[in-house]
């Protein structure tokens, strides 16, 4: 491993080189992370007629909110199945630039909707968007980078995801117009389209169409315009991860069916391990209880502008992420992991527990639970949240890990809808503060799990990572 790193530095111009063909990457998380702040700012005004704008004649009940909340990851597997269908045809440039579309629609039609059924369409329209773009911006993302920048890189996509949900929260608390705000938005996905077209192809695409002097020519650019024999012996390993062996060119042609490809150890494995790993993420992050954050803050009740504090719960995600670029090289994924997912988990138990044994009891405790509250936010941000994203892109092998990243994203919004679709009854039946009390516990749990069943990925090649589910 070490003499394969040796080979692959090649200098400053190599890592900004991959820094500019990320960089659409970057700007389509931007966007997705203003879309996934939508459901929070139009639910936060129209719910209960809540709306602090003269002019808004739209409202919604408590049932309607739910389900335009959650129809922004009920979708989104089906985005997911979509970009599976055409990502190893079209490749992931192409697949990302076409994910721009559905987006910008569903934010016009946010902006002139005049019922709640033009709510419920754009929901869709957006989680469709969402969900072709996550195969292909996290496959390209981690095929283009080298083995020692891969989780720097990759976790950055989270500083843009949540630079994107500061954009649009901002925007709102400052116009407190909902739909002005979703059509100033617009500028994300024309920009993004425009970024993209100069985006080079994946190699690892490019191989596994046959295209091998084109994949060898967009290596040299991705590492800074070097020579072809300087990125010979990385485009070599390229090779050999993504072309059969002689002595596994029979055990090749028994598998070319996708399906049972599929059923083999070396995928089930990871496959499972981000399950189980999504599952957490969505339990501890907060990420299900985005479109309700005015209704929990409110009912934290510390005297501060809910609308703001949701900006700057969304700024200190930036600044966990920001954090999760170098500690995810120093540190590493699984300690990171580890250590995020026991504070997030003690951090809820804290909120049950104070907001069922002390609340009411004194002033202090409503600031008590906002800043456990925010301090979960951010250390989700530093570790358990980027690293899942990052794992995904890292853990599956090449010969389906398109269909992989697909069906992953997709089993993580599948979770994501079920908890946001249900978290009003669930905290109905067990009581507001209860919730974080179980979650937490949970939480636990998941530390135990992750302590024997997770593997340290960093600073491994992509050939490394797969040998060890084998």
């Amino acid at each position: 491993m070490d003499e394969n790193i040796k080979n692959y530095q090649y200098g400053i111009k190599s890592t900004l080189a991959q820094c500019m063909a990320i960089s659409g990457v970057w700007f389509l998380q931007i966007e997705l992370g203003a879309i996934v702040m939508v459901p929070t700012i139009v639910i936060g005004a129209l719910e209960n007629n809540a709306s602090k704008d003269v002019n808004e004649f739209l409202t919604m009940t408590s049932k309607e909110a739910s389900w335009f909340a959650s129809l922004i990851y009920l979708f989104t597997p089906l985005g997911n199945l979509l970009s599976t269908l055409l990502l190893d045809r079209l490749g992931h440039k192409k697949c990302m630039i076409l994910t721009n579309i559905p987006c910008l629609v569903a934010h016009i039609m946010l902006y002139f909707a005049e019922n709640i059924d033009i709510l419920y369409a754009s929901s869709i329209l957006m989680a469709l968007g969402m969900g072709f773009s996550n195969a292909p911006s996290l496959a390209y993302a981690g095929e283009v980078c080298e083995p020692k920048l891969r989780g720097a890189l990759t976790s950055a996509l989270n500083i843009f995801y949540y630079g994107g949900s500061i954009i649009l929260t901002t925007l709102y608390s400052y116009n407190m117009q909902w739909r002005l705000t979703v059509l100033i938005t617009t500028v994300f996905p024309i920009l993004t389209i425009v970024i993209l077209l100069t985006t080079p192809d994946s190699p690892m695409w490019l191989l596994a169409r046959g295209k091998h002097s084109k994949a060898h020519r967009n290596l040299s650019r991705l590492r800074g315009k070097v020579s072809y024999e300087k990125c010979e012996n990385e485009f070599q390993e390229m090779v050999r991860y993504n072309v059969p062996s002689n002595n596994d060119e029979q055990h090749h042609k028994e598998n070319t069916n996708i399906w049972k490809q599929l059923l083999e150890p070396e995928v089930l494995r990871p496959l499972r391990l981000m399950t189980i790993y999504f599952f957490y993420m969505n339990l501890l992050s907060g990420l299900p209880l985005l479109p309700y954050l005015v209704a929990i803050l409110n009912t934290f009740a510390a005297p501060v502008n809910v609308e703001w504090t949701i900006s700057f719960s969304m700024f200190l995600s930036v600044i966990g992420s920001l954090m999760a670029v170098f500690l995810i090289r120093k540190l590493g994924k699984r300690v990171l992991t580890l250590v995020t997912l026991s504070v997030c988990s003690i951090c809820y138990i804290l909120i049950g527990f104070i907001g069922v044994y002390w609340k009411n009891t004194e002033s202090w405790t409503s600031w008590t639970v906002l800043i456990l509250f925010l301090t979960t936010i951010l250390v989700s941000s530093i570790g358990i949240t980027p690293v899942s994203w990052t794992l995904v892109t890292e853990i599956f092998p090449a010969k389906c890990r398109n269909i992989l990243c697909s069906i992953g994203t997709g089993v993580c919004f599948v979770i994501t809808f079920f908890m946001t679709k249900y978290y009003p009854e669930f905290s109905i039946l067990v009581g507001f503060f209860n919730v974080f009390t179980i979650l937490g516990i949970f939480g636990l749990f998941g530390c135990i799990y992750f302590y024997f069943y997770l593997p340290e990925t960093e600073n491994k090649t992509l050939q490394e990572i797969t040998e060890f589910f084998k």
